[in-house]
């Protein structure tokens, strides 16, 4: 079946808005408590929200996206709260689709900004984000949703990386036309911080105009297969991002992959933030919480 066999487009019906709860469930799990709705998905796009699905050709839906809009600095918003396609739909590019028509459906009430939140170590959603969608993070959020019945958030806090994507920006027309955002040669040969350092180890902050943030190939094999280390990568991350992007000592650009350990890395530009203090006071991160 072809991605053109699939009509994205707004839900419409009281059943279709039924479906996508049952959508929810069958992603987040059946005991998942934080479900939206069918009243909520139908007066969210009343008021300037998104509740929008992909349908296969027989009418069933197997991909969903939603949000609310609102007001941030006085500037008309859109949160982007759920996305989600059935694993027996995915890699036909329906991700894409429904957030281009959420693009779409947005630039034409004029809003300009979607935010939404994502795991930073999941390194298939950094890519999708930050190079086909050519959107950046803005904010490293700890244990956003605290605990949570999702069966997919088990295992780790629920860090997150709050991401912008200004629609109109010309970085991200071009990332949209499968031209993501260039990154110099400098950011692609920065200092590597190794964020799974653990025990003992400490992690520096180089003081450097460029540095990387690597990230697990697989985390949620390394989960199911070696929790402990699993949380030394999040808890070590969680230091480094909170460091360089929180504290205003750097800002995301893009991610790269770093071809000696096949991971992918956070490119991340720090000229522009606050200068870091000298080398002999860089702040130190311990492996261990």
């Amino acid at each position: 079946m072809s991605n053109d066999e699939f009509e994205v487009r707004a839900l419409a019906t009281r059943s279709e808005y039924e479906a996508c709860v049952e959508l929810q469930r069958d992603i987040w799990g059946q005991d998942f408590v934080d479900v939206v709705p069918a009243t909520i998905l139908m007066v969210s796009q009343r008021v300037g929200g998104v509740a929008s699905g992909a349908f296969d050709p027989s009418g069933r839906l197997v991909g969903f996206v939603f949000g609310i809009s609102g007001f941030r600095d006085q500037v008309a918003v859109h949160w982007s709260d759920m996305l989600a396609v059935r694993p027996d739909a995915r890699r036909r590019g329906l991700g894409r689709r429904l957030k281009l028509h959420q693009r779409e459906t947005l630039l034409a009430a004029g809003i300009k900004k979607i935010y939404w939140s994502f795991d930073p170590l999941i390194a298939g959603n950094a890519r999708f984000n930050l190079v086909k969608l050519g959107a950046l993070p803005v904010e490293y959020i700890v244990d956003m949703y605290g605990d949570t019945s999702s069966e997919l958030h088990q295992g780790l806090d629920t860090d997150r990386l709050i991401i912008e994507w200004c629609l109109t920006e010309p970085a991200v027309e071009r990332a949209l036309a499968g031209d993501p955002r260039y990154l110099p040669d400098a950011a692609l040969t920065g200092p590597m911080i190794p964020t799974h350092q653990t025990g003992a180890e400490a992690i520096a902050l180089p003081r450097a105009p460029w540095v990387r943030l690597e990230i697990p190939a697989d985390v949620e094999h390394l989960k199911a297969t070696a929790p402990e280390l699993a949380r030394e990568w999040q808890f070590s991350f969680r230091r480094a991002f909170t460091a360089y992007l929180n504290a205003g000592q750097g800002h995301v650009i893009g991610i790269c992959r770093n071809e000696t350990t096949e991971r992918y890395c956070y490119a991340v530009d720090t000229t522009a933030g606050m200068a870091l203090p000298p080398s002999d006071d860089t702040p130190r991160f311990n492996g261990a919480r």
